[in-house]
């Protein structure tokens, strides 16, 4: 069984440019929100349960989810997001375990989960839970500057994730993004040559 690290953070913490320092030292990155667009892409594998679900103003000509009707939906309608997650959470769950267990090639996988702490089922499956950390305003920043967001419209993102207490109290590891992106290569080398070891403890182990 491959060694897993459990990648998460909060919106605006840099998880994908975290993820993309492990992949060029080695390791497999099975990504959750890769897997959602997929599943919900024209002809994508939730499609027909989404349309059954949600009827067809949330289908595109093309087939696949219309992500700003869905978007609209989910912040007038709470229920509508625990209806989504019901049709896409196992569906995820499966393809994203398939994914790793298939990853025999590299020295460990990285499991990126956006919504890891929320969701609680992944931390059975990770071996460490590694959180990308930075500052709440620094997030702020990063993610309006990035998409066009009002501060109010990010600020009610931040809110409904996990607060940075919570993910900092789940984590085995931390990767520290408050500052520059000459900070992240250290701390990534680190913890690589952490989970090197720790991959082939694993392995020796037979477990």
């Amino acid at each position: 069984m491959s060694f897993v690290v459990g990648l998460t953070g909060g919106i605006g913490s840099g998880k994908s440019t975290v993820a993309g320092l492990f992949v060029e030292r080695g390791a497999i990155l099975v990504d959750t929100d890769a897997i959602a667009h997929q599943l919900t892409g024209p002809g994508g594998g939730a499609m027909a349960a989404i349309a059954a679900t949600f009827g067809p103003p949330l289908v595109r000509a093309d087939g696949a989810l219309d992500r700003v009707a869905m978007r609209r939906l989910v912040f007038t309608d709470r229920s509508a997001k625990a209806r989504l997650e019901t049709v896409l959470h196992p569906l995820i769950r499966a393809r994203s375990a398939e994914l790793c267990a298939a990853a025999t090639a590299a020295p460990y996988v990285v499991l990126a989960v956006p919504l890891l702490v929320e969701s609680g089922g992944y931390r059975e499956r990770a071996d460490r839970i590694l959180v990308v950390d930075c500052d709440e305003q620094v997030q702020l920043a990063r993610v309006i500057a990035r998409s066009g967001l009002s501060a109010d419209e990010v600020r009610a993102i931040i809110a409904s994730q996990a607060s940075r207490a919570e993910r900092r109290a789940a984590a085995d590891d931390l990767v520290v993004n408050d500052g520059s992106q000459d900070e992240l290569p250290p701390q990534v080398d680190a913890l690589h040559r952490r989970y090197l070891r720790m991959a082939r403890a694993k392995a020796q182990a037979g477990r």
